[in-house]
């Protein structure tokens, strides 16, 4: 929880109490860097900066980045969570999610989604489902369908070039994207 108590049958900051044999032992040539990205959120906790939870027996969830959160209307969720709940729809391959600013709910979440080879499906349709698995709240304020989402070469969806593409910023760094000219439609259909 916030507060740093223990939780069960609800997501979470993923942290340890004992130390392991594998455990990183710092930041080269930043000492004070690792401290505060690992140590100082919970005094005397190692803090990894991820959601997770266990269940009633005993199993453990990963659930994404917690530094990665979207606020939506004040309720955190992370977007791995919105993924999730999207393809969770038969005619969802992929999904990414994103936090776009918003006047008054201070930030609202728009899918990108990949379609299954063959399948159809409304952007209302997708919203609808996330609403169903996730709670009215986070029904995301945009469905977009794109053809291939920005990937490095190990798979991993790169949401923060499209979220910056969706918002016409710099993307920054896209040297490990494999490919980078998904981002092009991410910005077109936008």
């Amino acid at each position: 929880s916030p507060e740093g108590t223990s939780l069960r049958g609800e997501v979470g900051e993923l942290v340890c109490t004992r130390p392991w044999p594998g455990m990183t032992r710092g930041v080269w040539g930043d000492d004070e860097r690792y401290l505060e990205t690992y140590w100082r959120r919970f005094p005397g906790v190692w803090t990894h900066g991820d959601w997770a939870s266990v269940d009633e027996d005993g199993y453990w969830f990963l659930h994404g980045r917690s530094d990665d959160t979207l606020n939506i209307a004040g309720k955190r969720i992370g977007p791995a969570e919105l993924e999730s709940a999207a393809v969770g729809h038969p005619a969802v391959a992929e999904a990414a999610a994103i936090g776009v600013p918003h006047a008054v709910k201070g930030e609202v979440a728009w899918l990108y989604c990949v379609l299954a080879p063959g399948a159809e499906a409304t952007a209302e349709e997708i919203a609808d489902a996330v609403a169903h698995e996730l709670g009215k709240a986070f029904a995301p304020e945009r469905v977009l369908f794109v053809s291939a989402l920005p990937k490095t070469r190990s798979a991993k969806v790169v949401r923060r070039a499209v979220r910056a593409r969706a918002l016409g910023l710099d993307p920054g760094d896209l040297s490990t994207l494999e490919n980078p000219e998904a981002l092009e439609e991410i910005a077109r259909v936008a």
